[in-house]
Parts: C-alpha cells; structure tokens; sequence
C-alpha cells in the first residue's frame, strides 16, 4: 500500500469520503452524458469504446463505434476479420495498433474463454492491449468490481481536489492516483462513480476553460476553495514531435487508373494501402507564388522511385502545397509529385492500380488521405 503522506496528500476522513460519493453520484444520475456504450453492461462494448477513447474525442468516436458493432457485432466477428476490413473499419481514428491488439485479444477471449470476458480484474489484464486503466473500466462497469479506473481526465480532478504536486504525464505517478481512487472508490457503484468522475474531468474540469464554480462537489475541492484550479494539474510540456520529411508519388496511368503499394514494411500504418512513399531530407519552405521544383531532390527521390518501378514516366512540375501530418511522436511533411505512367506496365506484388472510385475498398490512413484531398482540390482549381 502507498503511503500517500509521503507526497503531501492527506486523505479525508471515511465521513467526507461517503459525503463526496454521494454529492459525485447524485449529481451524475441528473447530468450523465447519454453515450451509446452506456445502453447496457455488456463487456465488449465496454472493452470497444475504453479503445477507441483513448486518444479520441466522444463526439469522433460514437459513429465509429456504432460503425464497428455493426460489423463486428460479436467477440467471435471481431476474431475472424480480415485485416482489410478490420483497418477500413477503424480508418481514420489513428493509432492503429489499437484495433489490432484488440483483434488479438478477442482470438484470446475466443479460444480460451469461450467468447466470453473474464470475470476478474488479473484476467482482464492479461488481454493483449488492455493496461490498467481499460482494466479497471470493463471491471467496474461491466462486472460491478470496485477497481479504479485512472485516465487524464480522473487524474485531473483528483489533482485539483488534493492540489496534488505530481506531473501527471509521468507514468511513475500514475500509481499514486490509482491509491487515491482505492480509496475514493464507491463500492456499490464502482462503475458509476469512474464514469462520474471521466464525465467531470471532460467537462466542468477540463484541461482548458474549466468551470470549477459549477462543481457538483467543489466544497470538496482544495483547489476551488484556495483559488487555485489553474495550477493544478501539474504536467510537463509535451516534446515536440520529430520532423519527417517524404516525397508522395500520385502516378496515374493511361487509363485514368492510381498506383498504390499496401505498406507490409513498417509497423508505422501497416496493412493500409499509400501512395508510393519515399523518405528525403529536409528541404527549405518553397515559395508557392513561385511553383519551381527544387530539381536535385525531385530528380532524386524520382530516380530512387524509378529503382522500384521502371516507368515511363512524365512527371508533371507542378509544387502542390506541402501535407502535413502529426503523429504523437513524429510530424510529416510530405510534398507530392505527380506523374503520368506510359505504356501498361506490370506491376510487383503489392502493388495496385486503382481508380478513384475504387479507393473506398480499400484501407487508407489519414496522411494518404490528405494527399488525395490535396490533388483533388488542386486539381479542380486547374494545375
């Protein structure tokens, strides 16, 4: 057990800690938000949305979710899916490798579970993909179990309720907040209070313009009664992502048709089809009202293209403006080239030439998806 003193937390007496569950609980029984992974207790759905929350705005994941139940409708559907499908289904909401652990998870649950969610919170936490907060979500909601379930926004309301000095970005810390909620927890609505507590750090005390006055249990709330809620909580500004820099080849041949590879090289948007992609070094900002390729670096990524595909290729020197892209660790910055291909040549495994219409089959992430937004619009506005 941590012993909380030592960070300069002091717990509040068993009476005030039933005061504050009643106040958390009263107030989310009038004002909980209507989600539709709240329709029932049934785990899966629990399990599917904590997922696709994580990184994620609700208001970007409802359709989503509603999009994936009704593919994958069961544990046993989501076990047996094509990749392809699988990543058109999660297309767009990024971090890929999420959607992928949970088809892992879900051949777990079905070959050695029945299909069905284990009961208790170390079986939970055996599942590939499922960390202690996910844990503590499906625990608590799904089978009742009084088990915290520590996100940003419950670490921001219990910084401010403690003024807790910790950085909250580091993960050492976490399991400071974990004892916190050990304490706090309802027992009898385990899965109510976590979500009370996820539903007043979203709102009245998120990261940005928080409303501490209209608090359900701001009387509780070191930080609201010393005027401190802008302080708290303490976290360490993020390190800027590493800059990548990438030519894009949109080649088109005679028939109208696009070239695209499925990535089965890198972990980074593995399974997802792209156009052609090469790495370069930085290059200085192009002056757009001067559309002059930078010629030693077009010729090069080109002739590195050419090594792969042995085209006739016309390229077109037109300077689209550059695509930008963020990831949590990394920022692309892809400039496109674009190209007509001669002749009906045949392509290598992996490889496809596919009409615009065609793209909907097919998985593709959302940096190849902003390139193609970008031909699109430059090209009606007649490059």
């Amino acid at each position: 057990m941590i012993d909380l003193k030592k960070y300069g937390i002091e717990m509040w007496p068993e009476e005030k800690i039933q005061a504050f569950r009643l106040a958390l609980l009263h107030w989310y029984d009038q004002e909980k938000r209507d989600l539709p992974w709240r329709e029932n207790t049934d785990p899966y759905r629990i399990w599917v949305s904590e997922i696709m929350l994580q990184q994620t705005r609700v208001d970007t994941v409802i359709p989503y979710f509603h999009r994936f139940l009704k593919t994958f409708p069961t544990i046993q559907d989501l076990a047996a899916a094509e990749e392809e499908i699988l990543l058109k289904t999660w297309e767009g909401l990024g971090y890929y490798s999420r959607v992928r652990n949970m088809q892992t998870a879900a051949q777990t649950l079905v070959e050695e579970y029945q299909g069905r969610f284990p009961e208790t919170i170390e079986e939970i936490r055996k599942l590939k993909g499922i960390g202690p907060y996910t844990a503590g979500a499906i625990a608590s909601i799904a089978f009742n179990l009084p088990e915290p379930a520590v996100d940003g926004n419950v670490m921001r309301v219990l910084a401010r309720l403690f003024e807790v000095n910790l950085d909250i970005g580091n993960p050492t810390n976490r399991k400071v907040f974990q004892a916190m909620m050990e304490v706090l927890i309802d027992p009898q609505r385990p899965g109510d209070f976590n979500q009370a507590l996820m539903d007043l750090g979203s709102d009245i005390e998120a990261p940005v313009n928080p409303r501490p006055e209209e608090s359900p249990v701001k009387e509780f709330s070191a930080a609201y009664l010393h005027g401190t809620t802008d302080k708290y909580p303490i976290k360490a500004p993020k390190k800027k992502p590493v800059p990548i820099y990438l030519k894009a080849f949109i080649l088109q041949n005679q028939e109208g048709k696009f070239l695209l590879e499925k990535n089965d090289h890198s972990k980074l948007l593995a399974g997802f089809w792209h156009f052609p992609l090469l790495e370069v070094e930085e290059e200085p900002e192009v002056d757009l009202f001067h559309p002059i390729l930078e010629v030693s670096e077009a010729v090069d990524a080109r002739t590195r293209l050419e090594a792969d595909y042995p085209f006739t290729i016309e390229w077109e020197e037109y300077q689209f403006p550059q695509v930008k892209h963020v990831f949590s660790h990394r920022k692309w910055h892809i400039d496109i080239q674009l190209g007509q291909v001669k002749g009906t040549p045949e392509l290598p495994d992996g490889s496809l030439w596919l009409s615009a219409e065609e793209f909907s089959s097919y998985p593709l992430a959302r940096p190849q998806q902003k390139i193609w937004e970008m031909f699109l619009s430059q090209k009606t506005d007649g490059f």
